[in-house]
Order: C-alpha cells, then sequence, then structure tokens
C-alpha cells in the first residue's frame, strides 16, 4: 500500500528556503525538521494500516456470529410409550379335529364365522356300521336278560323245594351261581352297549367351549380320521389378542396390566386393550420378546392380520426436545447449550421415549439450559452465537414444520 504526505503551500516555502539556504536556520535545525515530518509521516501509515484492520476485525467478527434460536426445555411428566407391531390372533385358540375312528362326513353344520355353544355339533360322520353294531348288542343285552330271569326262577324253585329235601345244599349252590352269572353277562352286554353308544356319539364333531369359528377345513363326503388334522379352530368366548413383538430392553419395562392401543392394518380405528401376559423367553436369533395384548371381540379384529400398538410404560419427570435439537455422532447424542459467553457447547445427553410431542432427555440436562433448537449441525464447539428464546411450544410446532 502506498501512502502520501501532504506538505501545504508555506510548508513548501519554508522548505525551500532551507534548501536555498535562505533564513537564520542553521544545518542541524532543518534536519530536525525533516526528521519530525517523517515521524509525522510513518505514524499517519501506521495508524492508517493497523486502526482500520482491527476496525474490520470487531465487524467480521460480530458479522460471523450466528443468530441461533434457542430454547429452556424445563421438566415436563411424559408417559412412556412404546411402539410396536405384531399380528392379531385368538387369545385362547381352540383346535378341533375327530375324536374317534373317523369316517364319511355327512353333514357340516357350521361355517367360519358363527358363534358356537358348549357342546354344539359342528358336523356328522356317517355312522350307519355303528347303528348296526348298537342294534345287535341290544338284542344280546335282551338275551342275557331272559338268561338271568330263567336262572333266578330256577333257583327260587330250588330253594322252596329244600326244606322237603328234594333239593340238596350243592344243588341250591350251583343254581345261585347260574344266577349271578346270567346276571353279570347282563351288566356286561349293557357296558358294551354304553362302549358302543360313547364311540357313535364320538363321530359328532362337537365344540369344546362356546366361541367363533375362525376357520373350517372338512365338506360333506370328506373322509376323516383321527389323523386329518385340525377341521375347526374356535376362538374361546370370541377373546382376541395381538402379539406385539418387541426388543428385549423394551420389554423389560412392560408390565401385566399396562394399557396398550391397537390398530389394525386397513383401518384407522384405535383398539384399547391391556397386556395380559409377557413373554418369559426372549428369541436368541432375534432377541425379541412378545407382549400378548388382550382385545374384546369386534369384526374388525381377524386373526392373522397384522396392527401396530403405543403401548404405555409408566410416567417419568425430564425435560422433552423436539428432535431438530437432538444430535448424534460416534459418540453418541449430544446438543448444544448457549452459555452466558454467548458460545455454544456441546452437551452429551441420554435419550428416553419418543412420542408426538419431543424426545424425552433422560440424562445430560437439567432442563435449565439455553439449549440449540435448530442449525445444531452447523455449529462448532466455542462458535460465538447470538440465541433468541422460544417458548417450549411455540418451539416444537416450529421445528416440526
Amino acid at each position: 500500500m502506498n501512502y502520501e504526505t501532504t506538505i501545504d503551500s508555506q510548508g513548501a516555502q519554508a522548505l525551500g528556503a532551507f534548501a536555498d539556504g535562505e533564513g537564520a536556520a542553521p544545518p542541524s535545525r532543518r534536519k530536525w525538521i525533516i526528521g519530525a515530518f517523517a515521524v509525522l509521516a510513518l505514524i499517519a501509515a501506521w495508524w492508517a494500516m493497523h486502526g482500520s484492520d482491527g476496525a474490520a476485525d470487531g465487524a467480521s467478527q460480530t458479522a460471523q456470529a450466528q443468530v441461533v434460536t434457542v430454547v429452556v426445555p424445563g421438566k415436563t411428566t411424559i408417559v412412556g410409550a412404546i411402539t410396536a407391531s405384531g399380528t392379531i390372533a385368538a387369545r385362547r385358540e381352540m383346535p378341533v379335529g375327530v375324536a374317534g375312528e373317523g369316517g364319511q362326513v355327512v353333514q357340516v353344520l357350521v361355517d367360519a364365522g358363527d358363534w358356537v355353544r358348549a357342546g354344539q355339533v359342528l358336523a356328522v360322520i356317517d355312522r350307519s356300521v355303528q347303528s348296526q353294531q348298537i342294534a345287535s348288542q341290544s338284542a344280546n343285552i335282551a338275551v342275557a336278560d331272559a338268561d338271568a330271569r330263567l336262572a333266578q326262577a330256577n333257583l327260587d324253585r330250588a330253594l322252596k323245594l329244600v326244606a322237603k329235601g328234594f333239593i340238596s345244599k350243592a344243588d341250591i349252590d350251583r343254581l345261585t351261581a347260574t344266577r349271578d352269572a346270567a346276571n353279570a353277562r347282563v351288566r356286561v352286554a349293557r357296558a358294551s352297549l354304553g362302549e358302543l353308544g360313547a364311540r357313535a356319539a364320538r363321530l359328532n364333531i362337537v365344540a369344546p367351549a362356546a366361541g367363533l369359528v375362525l376357520t373350517r377345513a372338512v365338506e360333506v363326503g370328506q373322509v376323516v380320521s383321527s389323523g386329518s388334522g385340525v377341521l375347526f379352530s374356535l376362538a374361546r368366548d370370541g377373546q382376541m389378542e395381538m402379539q406385539a413383538r418387541l426388543a428385549e430392553a423394551e420389554l423389560a419395562r412392560l408390565a401385566v396390566g399396562n394399557t396398550a392401543e391397537v390398530t389394525p392394518v386397513g383401518t384407522t380405528r384405535v383398539f384399547t386393550g391391556q397386556i395380559w401376559q409377557l413373554s418369559p423367553t426372549i428369541d436368541a436369533q432375534t432377541r425379541e420378546g412378545i407382549a400378548r395384548i388382550a382385545l374384546a371381540y369386534d369384526a374388525a379384529l381377524r386373526p392373522g392380520g397384522f396392527a401396530s400398538a403405543s403401548l404405555r410404560s409408566g410416567t417419568i419427570t425430564a425435560p422433552q426436545l423436539p428432535e431438530s435439537a437432538i444430535l448424534s455422532d460416534d459418540k453418541g447424542a449430544f446438543v448444544y447449550v448457549v452459555g452466558n459467553d454467548k458460545k455454544a457447547q456441546r452437551r452429551d445427553v441420554k435419550t428416553g421415549g419418543v412420542s408426538a410431542d419431543g424426545i424425552a432427555v433422560i440424562q445430560g440436562l437439567s432442563g435449565n439450559e439455553r439449549v440449540v433448537l435448530r442449525a445444531g449441525g452447523f455449529l462448532n464447539p466455542g462458535d460465538p452465537v447470538e440465541p433468541t428464546i422460544a417458548q417450549p411450544a411455540a418451539a416444537q410446532s416450529s421445528a416440526s414444520k
């Protein structure tokens, strides 16, 4: 940079006079005057250089301070919520098959979606052979009963003659044994008839309890047996459940009786239920367990369907921040807070549950700090900032836009 020193006309004349030797000033005085002018010129040049740079530096620092929106979150009572997915199923599913010998199905009396009562006949298997066996055994009972009556009559007559000495004591014992054997054959025949009747009754496929028929896998004319598998599937009393799959850490936060809201896929309806059982084991491959949520019957709850659930896992009191305020790197989650010196400071945090209102910060914040709401990704620790306070509710809504 070149700097020029301006000398007015009087100064030029004076210098000319000194140069021409005019006047009374000695040579040494002329040297002092020239030196003074040179020093003044140097001071002016230094001031022009360093003074303007300092002003520019101050303006630059002011321009570099980012304007950021901050929020003081305070502490909020947060209802813990866990989101999970799973399938709808019958709470107590009852498979029904052939309990007897089997045969050809002649009637199917119910279909999927029907309600049945306990003991109601679901299907009937042909029993023509069993009916003939029952008739034959009924005839055998009649024969055995006639033999028993005859044996009793012979014994009665012998007892009348024994007093007159016509019948010996040994004959009485023989006739008594004959009578007892005849009566026993009657009982055996009746027991056999009862067995045939029970076998025939098992040819009726009946509902073991009241409930809703979920599936039907049998048709008229089909030959079935005890190896045919499940012919009907029933939901006892129509009770349903959602089997929510959860990570083991989330499963540990739940308890039996916690409330859950279930939304089946394809509908906006929300069903309220309660956890009635937590899986006692964890799958070694997926590291997940199952929370079984009891639901009352509704036609919209179809076993095998997919659903999502929001499960409540207690309450905590902690600061809550919008998602935009929480950053993460290889060291974990963190936020930027603004100190009294108006500089950004990194603060490591531990997050908790996530809800529509924000993310709970369970460790790292007291709630009284000024936390950078947005643009934290463009900051570095120690950067100067110009904070603007926002209310928590307004901050959350602005961050969600």
